[in-house]
């Protein structure tokens, strides 16, 4: 009696897991609304004042920080000593609050997650660049999951650091230093903003060598041409931009179709019925090919909390769908954690392709040294 009390108390467990997951997938995206939407007023000093990027203590990676966590490297890679060239990478979102817009720079929570982050995404430049990433005082989560006007103050208001943070980053480089200019999520979309803002149409455009802006949408007619950088369609390519989204089939990815669709491109172009950029990770180009799992240098797994992790190569394939969409097959198990309504792998969009995106940053830092060497230093190497 006991055990058939016990097996129907397994069943109804199952029952309600599977509903759950099911109504994940159908109303997810409206749960986190509900959850995690603020309900406060906006307000420009809820989140502190800004930072002073002139003080090493307002970046979470700078070259004089001891505990920088973007040197971090799996088994079998090193951060460069004497890298020649820097980095300016943007952290995603690692701030939830409700009570507020945008985060407070000293809060301790958000800031352990987006060290995380920098050691599982940053972490892939420091073989051939000096990483800043600057603190700013991130829009929230629930920020992203709203048209409400507190939303867009909010996203501007974390821009205006991450503007200000470059113009530091920028003033303490040699004026003939190259850049490799990278982001996730929230700091992709900051990115975009600084390329058309403080990037285009400046000698800046030169020395950049490549951006790396995964995790936010961006139109190839409505938004690139005000970039003032092409997408990068080979692997040796330079001065030019990569970006994706990885979804597991089945995928449904129209909450950021409709997100897309309904907005106005940098150029001042409606986005709707326009091309969504993807570039495959683990083969640098947008050819649209399938590239097999053996191709995959290293998927970087994390481990449980998330501090650091492994690399597992021949993981998993990708090919980018006509609707600009990276697919990654089925769900890989190495990836479980927070995985997004959809099966959107947003979380790992940089670990899934680590150790092919170190690989990538590298050779077309070399395509781009090679290119700047005068005629008599290319003989001389020859």
């Amino acid at each position: 009696m006991l055990a058939r009390r016990f097996l129907w108390v397994i069943a109804i467990l199952i029952i309600l897991v599977i509903a759950g997951l099911i109504g994940y997938w159908l109303f997810g995206v409206q749960i986190m609304r509900a959850a995690l939407v603020p309900s406060a007023p906006f307000a420009a000093t809820g989140a502190g004042p800004r930072p002073d990027y002139a003080e090493v203590k307002s970046w979470a990676s700078h070259p004089k920080r001891i505990d920088d966590p973007a040197r971090w490297t799996p088994e079998g890679y090193s951060a460069a000593p004497r890298p020649a060239i820097a980095i300016f990478f943007v952290a995603p979102t690692s701030a939830f609050d409700r009570d507020r817009w945008n985060r407070d720079i000293a809060d301790p929570k958000s800031s352990e997650q987006r060290d995380k982050f920098l050691r599982l995404q940053a972490s892939i430049f420091n073989g051939i660049g000096e990483i800043w990433s600057p603190r700013y005082r991130q829009a929230v989560f629930g920020a992203f999951l709203s048209d409400k006007p507190e939303a867009a103050q909010a996203i501007d208001l974390a821009y205006g650091d991450v503007a200000a943070a470059f113009d530091a980053f920028i003033a303490a480089q040699p004026i003939d230093r190259p850049l490799v200019l990278a982001g996730h999520s929230q700091g992709s979309l900051h990115l975009y903003r600084l390329l058309k803002e403080k990037i285009a149409g400046t000698p800046l455009a030169a020395r950049v060598i490549a951006v790396y802006a995964p995790g936010w949408p961006l139109s190839v007619e409505a938004d690139l041409p005000a970039l003032g950088l092409p997408a990068c369609a080979s692997e040796a390519q330079t001065g030019c931009l990569l970006t994706w989204q990885s979804f597991a089939e089945p995928m449904d990815f129209k909450e950021i179709q409709e997100v897309f669709d309904k907005g106005t491109g940098f150029t001042g172009r409606l986005r709707a019925g326009t091309t969504m950029l993807c570039t495959n990770p683990l083969s640098g180009d947008t050819l649209g090919r399938a590239v097999s799992a053996d191709q995959n240098l290293g998927s970087l797994v994390p481990n449980l909390d998330f501090t650091g992790g492994s690399l597992v190569p021949r993981g998993l394939g990708a090919r980018c769908l006509p609707s600009g969409v990276l697919s990654i097959g089925e769900p890989p198990a190495e990836f479980s954690a927070f995985i997004l309504p959809g099966n959107n792998f947003h979380v790992y969009d940089f670990p899934m392709f680590w150790a092919n995106l170190r690989a990538d940053v590298e050779r077309r830092a070399g395509a781009f040294a090679e290119a700047s060497m005068a005629p008599s230093e290319v003989e001389a190497v020859d």
